[in-house]
């Protein structure tokens, strides 16, 4: 071994679909000497799943990802991810961590990605197709045109109605366990008719609605929101085409 210390990509494989892995992330997979993994304790590891077809016999590590916003428990475990991973650089080893979406993108590959380099190791990003852009391709309409502004929400963190106020297309991420308070509220502002909604693009269970009034049926934390100004014509024609 000639000594020289691996490199960390944190790799986007986008929203679920593998034909959207990019090239560069095929092949920093089919060359890594180990993949690294969300693990958030269920049987599910989407992330992992997606790019399965590309390193069958490779070495996986699963780095638990607890669903919690205590910041204790977080960073213990971030912590423990990036000893383990550094431990693998300092070998030489060429680690991939896969994250769903576009690793900058509220993704919980930043945790890692700054404790790597804190710790003197080379970390690189390689960004993949983000959820909403994937949603806006599957409902065949544009996230924004011309001079419209476009604002991205996590939809389960707190009161939208500041978010709803501006003037601008809006993307409401993860918004599966929100969906039906986030009607009343897109109703009550008189908003829900612009709203179309995803649920888990590219992946088993894939639901698209160009309307979210009339969605229905049972959801999934893989869900996002369009909405987008001026689209009741749109949902109208979209509802005679059926």
């Amino acid at each position: 071994m000639s000594g020289e210390k691996g490199i960390l990509y944190g790799v986007g494989v986008g929203p679920g679909d593998p034909e959207l892995l990019t090239v560069k992330a095929v092949r920093l997979l089919e060359a890594a000497d180990v993949i690294a993994a969300p693990d958030s304790g269920g049987e599910s590891r989407t992330a992992l799943n997606i790019v399965r077809d590309y390193i069958t016999s490779k070495p996986v590590l699963l780095c638990p990802t607890p669903m919690t916003r205590n910041r204790e428990t977080l960073d213990r475990a971030w912590e423990d991810n990036a000893a383990q991973i550094c431990a693998l650089l300092e070998q030489g080893k060429q680690v991939v961590f896969v994250t769903l979406g576009d690793p900058t993108v509220y993704s919980t590959y930043f945790y890692l990605h700054r404790r790597v380099l804190a710790q003197g190791y080379r970390a690189e990003i390689v960004p993949g197709v983000p959820s909403f852009c994937a949603a806006a391709a599957k409902l065949g309409v544009p996230l924004c045109e011309g001079s419209q502004r476009l604002l991205v929400v996590p939809a389960s963190h707190g009161d939208l109605t500041d978010s709803l106020d501006v003037d601008a297309n809006k993307v409401l991420m993860k918004a599966g366990r929100q969906l039906e308070p986030l009607k009343e509220t897109l109703r009550q502002q008189g908003e829900l008719e612009n709203a179309s909604l995803v649920v888990n693009c590219g992946l088993p269970g894939e639901q698209v609605w160009s309307s979210f009034a009339q969605a229905e049926g049972e959801t999934g934390y893989f869900s996002t929101v369009l909405l987008r100004q001026e689209t009741q014509t749109e949902h109208r024609k979209a509802g005679e085409a059926k």
